[in-house]
C-alpha cells in the first residue's frame, strides 16, 4: 500500500456476521467544505456516488448509486445535524455516517466515519478497502480534483484490499 496515503487504516469490531468499520483523518479543509461533501448530492457525487433522490434531514429518501459500476442502493437518511453528522441507511451497505468536528482554528476539520453491516470476512475486507480508497477520492475531491469515474480501475481497491487481509 503507499506510504503516502492521507487516510490512515481503518479498523474493525465484529461480533459474529455483525461489524463496525471505522476512519478516522483530519482534512486541511474547513468544516462547510468537508459537509458539502459528505452531505450534498454535488460533494457525494465527486468521492463516493450519485445521490439521487437526496431528502436532508431525518427521514429523508437517498438512493446511492456507485459511479464505478458499483450497485444502486435505496435507503434513508437516518441522522442529521447540520454540519456536525450525515448517517445514511442503505440496502446492501447498511448504516454509515459521518461525524466532522472543526479544528485548527477553522481551518481543519476532524472526519469519523462509521459503517455497521453484516457479513462475512470476505465483506469486511471489501468494505475496509472500498471505504478506504472512497475517503482518499474524498482527499481529493477537497482538493478540487473529483474524480472522473470513466478511468476508474479496480487496481487501487485490489491494493487496499491485500494490505488489510496482511494486517493482523
Amino acid at each position: 500500500m503507499s506510504t503516502d496515503s492521507p487516510v490512515p487504516y481503518g479498523t474493525v469490531r465484529t461480533s459474529g456476521e455483525a461489524h463496525t468499520i471505522h476512519f478516522e483523518l483530519r482534512l486541511a479543509h474547513p468544516l462547510e467544505s468537508a459537509w458539502a461533501a459528505v452531505a450534498t448530492p454535488g460533494g457525494l457525487r465527486g468521492w463516493l456516488a450519485a445521490a439521487d433522490p437526496f431528502e436532508p434531514g431525518p427521514g429523508g429518501a437517498v438512493t446511492l448509486r456507485w459511479l464505478n459500476g458499483g450497485v444502486t442502493a435505496p435507503g434513508r437518511i437516518t441522522a442529521w445535524h447540520k454540519r456536525r453528522l450525515a448517517e445514511y441507511t442503505v440496502d446492501v451497505h447498511g448504516v454509515f455516517g459521518f461525524a466532522l468536528e472543526s479544528v485548527d482554528h477553522g481551518a481543519g476539520t476532524r472526519l469519523s466515519l462509521s459503517n455497521d453491516f453484516t457479513g462475512d470476512g470476505e465483506a469486511t475486507l471489501d468494505q475496509l478497502a472500498g471505504w478506504h480508497q472512497h475517503l482518499e477520492l474524498l482527499c481529493e475531491e477537497l482538493e478540487g480534483h473529483p474524480t472522473d469515474w470513466t478511468a476508474w480501475t479496480s487496481d487501487r481497491f485490489a491494493a487496499l484490499r491485500s494490505a488489510y487481509a496482511g494486517r493482523p
